[in-house]
């Protein structure tokens, strides 16, 4: 690495601050953090690459997220935030390393597991947590570069944009991928998918799903599929009229929903079926996956639901639970079990009922996983202000090393940290797999052959 990629902060900045997670959450703590006050930023990321669940949690086919990429891009290429990247904290670099060479510490980690459903069966082959699907059809570098599409049919369990965007991938012709940035080894493995049939198990009624509007139209623009749901599925309670009324999302989704009713399908050799008011209940199969069975709900006023009694198999051969995301915990850090989180207060992180000194918690690790990019904008707003209270009120410890000295750290430990120039190396590179492909962006996917790339390195052979 070059003298002149590691001089990227200036070592005389008033206030040194550590920011761990390079996902929208971090790099909109450290953008608001650099225009706040004087600052030396170092924004660590255990991936080569940055942008967090935006490059590797959010379907490829969605056009508007390059929107919020450019937007992070453009703080970043700043020049006055320093990435360290392909550094995982509690192995590269601990709390103790933090504390010694910061001022302060943010968290950012996100939430990038599946949160549990416990219901019998759920462990059976053929059963599978959305995020790891995500993460894989993104092309993470620490996913599976296989997937055992085997399923005809199959359910996809819960009722968010998850949800949606696992159902559109299944059903999805991959000539319409072609246009994203999915790697080759997804590719692949999509042209071998046998599907014909995916079904959407909600809880609870239209009106209490968590679908946004523009998505859901979205799935009923998809080519070669019919999307069907079923007139039983309309039930409405004081709650439901109450969110009608209250929410235009709700309104919205309810008439996308409701216009389906209205369409034949026209018998397109795929099929995506949304059910609403059954809760699932068991996994079916000995070996492996060989059905679902519900019990029917009803709505009980407040938009809540009870079951009935009444009990429905669906004929699938594999389960894709997307029941939301739930936060990992970290070394020497305090973590909640039952909500994912770290345990905070406006951000400060709170250790046996009183702050942690000089840590602080932002995004989906402070909150949970709810809220859109405005939410964690504002999410990190009110965690900067607090880190920025306290040491206005004097909170600041004796002085810390200088900004060359975290990078002598990770030399020592011989970490192959990546920089801002590598990831436009990486960037770059893509690019170009995609340009001679006539395509916009094929993404590298094996970690080595990222950080060969970030940092320059010669290698026989680079795989995407």
């Amino acid at each position: 690495m070059s003298s002149s990629e590691k001089s990227i902060v200036p070592s005389t900045s008033a206030l040194r601050v550590a920011i761990v997670g390079a996902g929208p959450a971090g790099i909109y703590a450290a953008d608001i953090l650099s225009k706040s006050v004087d600052a030396s930023i170092d924004l660590f990321e255990q991936l080569p690459a940055p942008y967090g669940l935006v490059r590797y949690g959010v379907a490829p086919d969605h056009p508007r997220i390059k929107g919020i990429i450019l937007a992070l891009y453009k703080v970043l290429q700043r020049g006055d935030i320093r990435l360290l990247g392909n550094v995982e904290y509690g192995r590269d670099i601990t709390m103790e390393d933090l504390e010694t060479h910061y001022d302060a510490v943010i968290f950012a980690t996100g939430a990038i597991r599946d949160a549990e459903l416990n219901i019998p069966g759920v462990d059976l082959p053929g059963s599978y947590g959305a995020a790891d699907f995500v993460s894989w059809y993104d092309g993470h570098p620490d996913s599976p570069r296989t997937w055992p599409l085997e399923a005809e049919k199959v359910a996809v369990i819960g009722n968010g944009n998850v949800a949606l965007d696992v159902a559109r991938v299944l059903a999805k012709d991959v000539e319409d991928m072609l246009s994203t940035e999915i790697p080759a080894n997804v590719e692949a493995d999509l042209r071998t998918n046998p599907i014909t049939d995916v079904h959407i198990i909600g809880r609870r009624g239209p009106a209490q799903a968590k679908f946004s509007p523009l998505e859901l139209r979205e799935l009923g623009q998809v080519p070669g599929v019919d999307v069907i749901v079923y007139d039983e599925d309309f039930e409405f309670d004081e709650g439901s009229e109450n969110a009608l009324e209250s929410s235009n999302i709700t309104r919205q989704v309810v008439k996308t929903l409701t216009d389906w009713t209205l369409r034949k399908p026209q018998g397109h050799p795929r099929r995506v079926h949304l059910h609403f008011l059954h809760n699932p209940v068991e996994i079916l199969g000995q070996d492996r996956v060989q059905g679902l069975r519900t019990e029917r709900t009803t709505l009980t006023g407040d938009g809540n639901v009870k079951g009935t009694g009444t009990f429905h198999e669906f004929d699938v051969q594999a389960v894709y639970r997307a029941v939301g995301y739930f936060g990992s915990p970290l070394a020497h850090v305090p973590f909640d079990p039952v909500r994912g989180v770290i345990p905070n207060e406006a951000g400060r992180i709170i250790d046996n009922n009183q702050s942690k000194p000089r840590a602080y918690a932002t995004g989906w690790i402070k909150r949970g996983p709810v809220g859109l990019i405005g939410s964690t904008k504002s999410d990190a707003a009110e965690t900067v202000r607090s880190l920025l209270e306290d040491f206005d009120a004097g909170h600041r410890p004796a002085p810390v090393r200088e900004d060359e000295a975290i990078l002598e750290l990770l030399d020592q430990g011989g970490v192959r940290y990546t920089t801002w120039q590598g990831w436009e190396r990486l960037d770059a590179y893509e690019r170009a797999l995609g340009e001679a492909a006539g395509r916009e962006r094929i993404k590298v996917v094996p970690r080595e052959d990222m950080t060969r790339i970030s940092l320059a390195e010669k290698a026989a052979n680079i795989s995407n």
